[in-house]
């Protein structure tokens, strides 16, 4: 996986037969090899915003199709996120078990089965059903990316691969509601689910071609679901992991909440196009993207990772304050381009915030990879399900409960950061598993 060219200087014989001659080939190989699979993994990463940012603009649309609420229809998108967090829970061990491979390949083919039953439901009800079913098995793509990044990196590397998937799978949440935009020219909301099906057989394919098998038999566990659970228990044991996952968990239910909300604040509050809504939220996943890589290229090394997801909480708090007076009415009506730049900080932040938190619980868990990945992975959608539906309990009409329950999540984040992780205390050892 290694980037570099060769250690040597180039051999000044011309011949075939000579040492540069003969190893460059292999390096490019390698390159090549190594771009692939950081496209395959962030491609995995990506599929939780695709699976449900795509699907955005619809929602009104879906609402009005199916004749049922808006609170009814936001359950299409808690049913998903329920779905990959219980997925992360049965997958992120069977990898540790089996490997990596043979997991993915079968989660990705029902993933792709499941999507293609969403384009033909005809009721509400179906429609979260097969949401669930689509959940459960995408989630095999995004713990196993997880792991394979804890198989081939450690330390600070991990953390600036995190940031590089960034770059890919941060795309994913700009081209998505675009992509959902521009489909709902010329089709309905169905049209989605069709193009989500392309777009997971695509990756399956890409999967079964081009991704190895990372975890070698011998660091493969051997014990069945008790041994799972006992890893399980021993990682939650463990309290600056413990708090490192919660971190994160609520930072990303912080997320989820403007995710589930903005296409009602947006186009029904603020009367947004759903394509001026899809540049909106294209614009602030820039901002995430151009965080993380911040993030990745010049922070990490350079600043210990405690003090910089610190500034990034402080960000993610000091944002969502600014939310909840605006749409409270303190600095009285205003209008959509305030709420926005808010937004845009807020999303930002998560560029420093779920890279950093996913590294840090990660290098604790060099033996569990999977494990810890299905637990950062399953309390993060988990806390996010249950946000989701708390940001329409008033309706349509009011911006407020988003705002509400972005506050109280950054508020319970930053202070698992502070009474778990203990960021002033450094590095402590490792679980033991």
């Amino acid at each position: 996986m290694s980037e570099r060219g060769p250690a040597t200087a180039p051999s000044h014989d011309s011949s075939p037969e000579s040492p540069s001659a003969s190893t460059t080939a292999p390096l490019k190989a390698a390159r090549r090899t190594s771009l692939l699979v950081t496209f395959i993994l962030g491609g995995l990463t990506a599929l939780p915003p695709l699976s449900m940012d795509m699907y955005l603009p619809a929602l009104p649309q879906v609402t009005d199709a199916l004749k049922s609420p808006a609170a009814t229809i936001q359950l299409t998108l808690t049913a998903c996120l329920a779905g990959m967090a219980l997925g992360q829970l049965v997958i992120g061990p069977m990898s540790d078990k089996w490997g990596r491979r043979r997991p993915l390949l079968a989660g990705m083919a029902v993933y792709v089965l499941a999507t293609a039953i969403c384009a033909l439901a005809p009721t509400a009800e179906l429609l979260i059903s097969f949401r669930l079913l689509q959940g459960l098995a995408g989630a095999a793509g995004v713990v196993i990316a997880r792991a394979v990044v804890r198989d081939l990196y450690d330390g600070e590397e991990m953390a600036r691969f995190f940031s590089t998937l960034m770059l890919i799978s941060g795309a994913a949440p700009i081209v998505a509601p675009l992509i959902g935009g521009q489909v709902l020219r010329f089709a309905d909301w169905r049209g989605v689910f069709v193009v989500l099906t392309g777009v997971g057989t695509v990756l399956t394919l890409m999967v079964w071609r081009g991704l190895g098998e990372t975890l070698p038999p011998e660091r493969r566990h051997t014990g069945g679901v008790g041994s799972a659970l006992r890893t399980m228990r021993g990682l939650l044991g463990d309290r600056v992991f413990t708090g490192y996952t919660l971190t994160g968990g609520f930072a990303f239910a912080v997320l989820f909440s403007y995710i589930s909300a903005s296409p009602f604040v947006v186009q029904e509050i603020y009367g947004a196009s759903p394509q001026t809504f899809s540049l909106l939220f294209g614009l602030n996943s820039v901002g995430l993207i151009l965080v993380g890589q911040i993030n990745g290229k010049l922070l990490v090394g350079r600043v210990r990772l405690d003090k910089v997801l610190a500034v990034g909480l402080a960000v993610v708090l000091a944002s969502a304050v600014s939310l909840l007076l605006m749409t409270t009415g303190v600095f009285g009506e205003v209008g959509l381009i305030p709420v926005a730049a808010a937004l845009f900080v807020l999303m930002s932040a998560m560029g420093i915030v779920l890279p950093n938190t996913n590294a840090q619980a990660l290098m604790r868990t060099p033996h569990a990879a999977g494990s810890a990945s299905a637990l950062l992975g399953t309390s993060s959608f988990l806390i996010g399900a249950v946000a989701s539906p708390l940001v329409g309990i008033a309706g349509e009409d009011t911006a407020v409960p988003m705002a509400v329950v972005q506050l109280v999540c950054a508020v319970l984040s930053t202070s698992c950061f502070l009474a778990l992780c203990r960021p002033w205390q450094g590095a402590s050892r490792p679980a033991d598993l």
